[in-house]
């Protein structure tokens, strides 16, 4: 392109028509490719790259792309593998709605610098994804009944989307006697069917014919469709109607009341529509006594009554009964209606309550009586006979007892349980054995009283709780609420805290909850590096006689806080002042000038203190390990470093927010300084002392010789005494001292990486790395009392018991002066 921009106008013209002729015949170059439709994505369609001659290389660098042309894009380009693969499933039928037997999908594959571009037709084959389709799922046909046999008639074709020999192929209709069909093929090769009728049709033997009309294509394996056939045979008036039986005979009961259905004829006729449709009708036969009491009606056929019936004046009634069609040649059927008069029962059982408990206890036991009631009836025969009967028996805790003739017993049968139901409401219901039967109903509403038998209870059996240290005093741990679903002064619960002392500590001295509502308060500060956790028992206790309890186990575990600032102890120097140190500038590279150990009495990641420098006089000179403190020499000292070099360490933990502390070390070289090791003599130069040092050496000498005269001493009256019986330690002291040690155990195990617990352990690190200095160790740091102080920079191999080894053999208890 900047050939063409420099180059005089003509020569322009022709790179241009060069380049457009170029990109004309490459664009004139078609590949064409044959899948099946529906294939799943990523299916491989062709390697683009070996069919265009390209390199896989270029694919990427030339960024190309695929342009599909009036179409959404089924397919895209793996540029690492130059291969042509589906994206999404294509369905050909989408593409080309059109029925044509060839489909195809045109797209551009496109590449940059130079541009090029490539002409790829996809041909999408046709495969038998479709299944023949009506156009109609449900074909209603109205053929009369005297249609003669031979008579056709049309029927919706089915459509199928395939195409060839994927279309429809044939049409199958399901099995019967009365019809078949007809398939034709038309013009353009679709298949059409006519439905032909076989045989005569007979609407009350058959009125509605039901067939299944099912297509099928020529697929492999084929597709099929299906279309039900509903066929409604119209009927004539060849049926008269009929009633379903000759004789009918009905029970009514004396005093019925004006318009009580006495029954209802139902005459039927095989015909249907005006031909089917009744009129009833009395009969000459039919008494005019008769008809003043009785009415018909002529649509729907009910006999109702319609004066007053006496038993003692008529018992039974005859009545004739005629239904006609309104066919044209109307036809007509008859029966007989005896209608028998009866005895009406016409009074209503009575009970009475002879003995009732109102309320019982919910621990009452099995049999114990709650009523005692009678039932009774004024009629007479089976319309006096009453039965007695509990209402939902098979559900409810209680039965019935006949204890004699007309009275009954209402009895416990069942364990009662207030919690589940309070309240009963019994429904006694009284019925005789009259025609119909009457019953009266008597409600009896039960209370159950409420007994202490549930004792309260936790939604969980045990509370872990975690607690930040460092907490407010009076802090609301948690909410430890129980229930109980007894009443009264049975719910109302209160709790404590099972006493249980930790380090003669009561826990009712650590923790406080409200007796009230189990709120559960902590009444101190907690320190991480003095407690971890404490297990304890709250109990729910009710207010019922006797009381119901139950108790819930409380873990609380205190969470370590980063609350303690990094103590340096090595170098050891006054408050705020500045530790000096002097080596030779004879100095090689790597020699160790100092070595920093700060402890910090957190605990893990709070613990964990690493080393920075914040201020050195001159970077090529001194490094120093972020872990462990180490200040070396980088390079030998030269003729223009100055004598005296300034250093700020900064020692700082790794908790949120850290802490840190620093110290400075202010270094002085000079020509020549005494060195030994540690394994040899000391050879004391005497200038180097000053009087105070000397008399320090004398004093050291004169106390290390009484402590030796005292050691054997003591050893010598151990000799002569007899050997102490073994002192048995009572149970449960035992569990103290266990207790203790555990304590003790479980504080050496929180001891992180790479450092070291224990003062001792960092006296015996301080006198190796001041001895390796040729300097005699005279200084007592002040340390901070307690255990667990963690001492950074401490070689990771070095455990808590090679520890306590080293303080047995190297370091003393009491202040502490050590001499290489």
């Amino acid at each position: 392109m900047m050939a063409l921009i420099t180059a005089p106008t003509g020569t322009r013209w022709i790179g241009a028509a060069f380049t457009f002729s170029a990109l004309w015949v490459c664009a004139l170059s078609i590949t064409r490719y044959s899948i099946p439709e529906e294939m799943e994505e990523g299916s491989f369609v062709a390697n683009l790259a070996t069919d265009l001659g390209l390199d896989i290389r270029s694919l990427v660098q030339r960024e190309a792309k695929l342009d599909v042309i009036h179409s959404k894009n089924y397919l895209d380009i793996k540029k690492d593998t130059g291969e042509l693969v589906i994206r999404e499933k294509i369905d050909r039928e989408n593409i080309c709605t059109t029925k044509t037997t060839s489909c195809f999908l045109k797209m551009d594959v496109i590449l940059a610098n130079p541009i090029r571009i490539f002409n790829i037709e996809l041909e999408i084959m046709d495969i038998n994804d479709n299944a023949p389709v009506f156009r109609r799922k449900t074909m209603q046909l109205d053929i009369s009944e005297a249609t003669p046999p031979g008579e056709r008639f049309s029927l919706t074709n089915a459509v199928d989307a395939d195409v060839g020999a994927n279309s429809v192929k044939t049409y199958y209709l399901s099995e019967s006697k009365f019809f078949n069909i007809d398939i034709q093929t038309g013009s353009d090769g679709s298949k059409y069917v006519d439905l032909v009728l076989n045989a005569n049709l007979n609407r009350e033997e058959h009125a509605v014919h039901n067939l299944i009309l099912t297509a099928v294509d020529g697929g492999v394996p084929p597709r099929s469709g299906t279309a039900s056939i509903i066929i409604n045979v119209l009927d004539i008036n060849d049926n008269a109607p009929l009633f379903s039986q000759p004789v009918f005979a009905v029970n009514v009961s004396e005093n019925a009341a004006a318009g009580t259905v006495v029954m209802t004829l139902n005459a039927s006729d095989l015909d249907e529509g005006s031909n089917a449709e009744l009129i009833y009708s009395y009969t000459l036969y039919t008494s005019e006594k008769t008809q003043e009491l009785f009415s018909l009606d002529p649509n729907s056929g009910e006999i109702k009554v319609k004066g007053v019936i006496d038993y003692e004046e008529i018992q039974s009634f005859e009545m004739h009964i005629q239904a006609q069609d309104r066919g044209a040649n109307p036809l007509s059927g008859h029966c007989k209606v005896m209608v028998y008069i009866t005895d009406l029962n016409d009074n209503y059982p009575e009970v009475t309550i002879k003995s009732l408990k109102n309320a019982v206890a919910e621990d009452v036991s099995v049999g114990t009586l709650i009523a005692v009631v009678s039932a009774s009836d004024r009629d007479s025969g089976v319309n006096g006979e009453v039965a007695l009967t509990l209402n939902h028996q098979e559900i409810l805790p209680f039965l019935l007892n006949k204890s004699s003739e007309g009275y009954f017993e209402l009895l416990v049968s069942k364990p009662l349980d207030r919690e589940i139901i309070g309240k009963y409401d019994i429904i006694l219901r009284a019925s005789d054995r009259g025609v119909p039967p009457l019953s009266e109903n008597l409600t009896i509403t039960l209370d159950i009283l409420d007994v202490n038998d549930n004792a309260p209870m936790f939604s969980q059996s045990f509370y872990t709780i975690h607690v930040v240290e460092n907490n407010v005093p009076g802090a609301l741990l948690t909410s430890l609420s129980a229930f109980d679903p007894d009443l009264n002064e049975n719910q109302y619960l209160v709790y404590f805290i099972m006493e249980k002392e930790i380090v003669n500590t009561s826990m009712s001295m650590l923790f406080s909850i409200n007796p009230e509502n189990g709120d559960l308060y902590a009444l101190k500060t907690f320190d991480y590096e003095r407690e971890r956790e404490f297990l304890f028992h709250i109990e729910a206790r009710d207010s019922g006689v006797p009381p119901l309890n139950s108790n819930v186990t409380v873990h609380i575990i205190i969470l370590d806080q980063n609350d303690n600032t990094p103590l340096i102890v090595s170098p050891w120097r006054a408050q705020g002042s500045v530790v000096e140190e002097v080596i030779p500038r004879s100095t090689d590279k790597g020699h160790l000038v100092a070595k920093v150990i700060a402890i910090d009495a957190d605990s893990e990641q709070n613990s964990r203190v690493t080393y920075q420098l914040l201020h050195i006089s001159d970077m090529t000179l001194f490094s120093l390990d972020q872990y462990n403190g180490e200040i070396r020499t980088t390079r030998m000292f030269s003729y223009r470093d100055p004598r005296q070099q300034r250093l700020v360490i900064v020692a700082k933990d790794n908790g949120e927010p850290a802490l840190s502390a620093t110290v400075t070390i202010k270094i002085s070289t000079v020509e020549h300084v005494m060195s030994f090791s540690e394994t040899t003599e000391l050879p004391i130069d005497y200038h180097v002392f000053t009087d105070v040092n000397l008399y320090l050496v004398i004093g050291l000498g004169a106390v290390s010789f009484l402590l030796l005269i005292t050691i054997l001493v003591i050893i010598l009256l151990k000799c002569q005494k007899p050997k102490p019986k073994a002192i048995k330690i009572p149970p449960a002291n035992r569990n103290s001292v266990i207790s203790r040690n555990s304590v003790i155990s479980q504080r050496s195990s929180t001891i992180a990486d790479s450092t070291l617990i224990s003062s001792d352990a960092y006296w015996y690190s301080l006198f190796l790395a001041e001895t390796r200095k040729g300097k005699v160790v005279v200084r007592q740091p002040i340390i901070p009392k307690g255990a667990g102080y963690f001492v950074s920079s401490i070689p990771r191999s070095i455990g808590p018991s090679e520890t306590t080894d080293s303080r047995a053999s190297t370091l003393e208890q009491g202040p502490r002066r050590e001499l290489p």
